[in-house]
């Protein structure tokens, strides 16, 4: 199998591991920066590397339509492309799908594109079809999204059509050299959660993403999705919390036995001028920073801390300068990789829950 999951240490359900990859192996729990057209916005490749990212995610929907699958094919695939030689993986288009109210029936879902208006068909094989093209070590399967809160008969035929449509991404997939991924869902229905989760490990899959979620639920069902979708998932695959990204979210989904995360919320937040700390987060726009010459974070170890004041950052954010943005971004992004390094020596130094305590405790302070 070219993608696989292998056990280093635990501290309660936390779990330290290795998923290794044909571009090289990734220490989890690890959080993947999202790259939608190939690239996190204001950032390159090096600023990546530099940051720690360990895997990028990039967006099969915005890149199937613009520059198309095939044309990165023949730019010796993803990798090659985005000029980022480490691990890679492409969700598979299902959220954008989802955001734009397509018509989805058993053969697929049908919509419009947001660059042309021309309307798109997009079946699990043409997933599959895409992300092959694409060539990241890792592809997810096609599943179908609802939106919390939704009546239990939505999200149960929903669930029940992405197992079907797992049988057949799998069915349809050629490529030995990635690995796809299968996607539980059942909002947050414990009996459907167990019962997608168990269908879906049945299935095969190399490892599993947990979706369905961070779709207008509250943080209490969230976890206990969670905690009733990893009841059911074998040990000794990875479990990939799809579009978590948020500190407190992502720390209790490990403490629940999770290992990977994404999320466009450092980025996004960053363009909107808000700083993640260790402390709590805070807007670089308020007036009390004009004249404050401290770093975003003290002890942080990113090149915008070690470089720029938040007197200076706050007055790049106000004057509206682009680099306010890649600056920004690059401390919340550093911030999350810090996080998730700090969450995995305490895993090993079976210290886990104390660890959490503490941080929590302390953005609250």
């Amino acid at each position: 199998m070219s993608v696989s999951w292998e056990p280093q240490s635990v501290s309660g359900k936390a779990r330290r591991g290795r998923l290794s990859t044909p571009h090289g192996s990734v220490e989890t729990p690890a959080f993947m920066p999202v790259g939608t057209r190939a690239t996190v916005r204001s950032l390159d490749s090096g600023d990546l590397e530099g940051l720690g990212a360990q895997m990028m995610l990039a967006n099969t929907y915005h890149l199937m339509l613009r520059p198309g699958a095939e044309l990165i094919d023949g730019q010796g695939g993803l990798h090659r492309f985005a000029a980022w030689d480490r691990p890679m993986l492409t969700d598979s288009g299902g959220y954008q799908v989802f955001s734009l109210a397509p018509a989805v029936t058993e053969e697929g879902v049908a919509f419009k594109s947001t660059y042309d208006g021309d309307t798109v068909f997009l079946s699990p094989e043409d997933a599959v079809a895409v992300q092959e093209f694409l060539g990241a070590d890792i592809a997810m399967q096609l599943d179908v999204l609802v939106g919390l809160p939704a009546e239990r008969a939505q999200v149960e035929a929903a669930m029940e059509r992405t197992l079907r449509w797992g049988e057949r991404a799998l069915a349809a997939t050629t490529r030995t050299d990635q690995a796809l991924f299968g996607i539980v869902q059942g909002g947050v229905d414990h009996e459907l959660r167990s019962r997608s989760a168990a269908a879906t490990a049945e299935l095969g899959f190399a490892g599993f993403g947990i979706g369905g979620l961070s779709v207008g639920e509250g943080p209490a069902d969230r976890n206990r999705a969670i905690a009733a979708t990893v009841a059911e998932l074998p040990a000794d695959k990875v479990r990939y919390v799809m579009g978590l990204g948020d500190t407190e979210g992502v720390l209790q989904a490990v403490a629940g036995g999770c290992d990977l995360f994404d999320c466009v919320w450092p980025t996004r937040l960053a363009r909107h001028g808000k700083v993640f700390t260790a402390h709590g987060d805070y807007s670089i726009k308020r007036a009390e920073f004009a004249g404050d010459d401290r770093p975003l974070e003290e002890g942080c170890d990113c090149v915008t801390c070690a470089r720029y004041s938040r007197a200076y950052l706050r007055h790049l954010k106000s004057t509206g300068e682009l680099s306010a943005q890649r600056l920004l971004s690059i401390h919340n992004l550093r911030y999350t990789m810090r996080l998730m390094e700090s969450v995995r020596r305490a895993i090993e130094a079976d210290r886990f829950e104390q660890f959490l305590t503490e941080r929590t405790a302390g953005r609250l302070a």
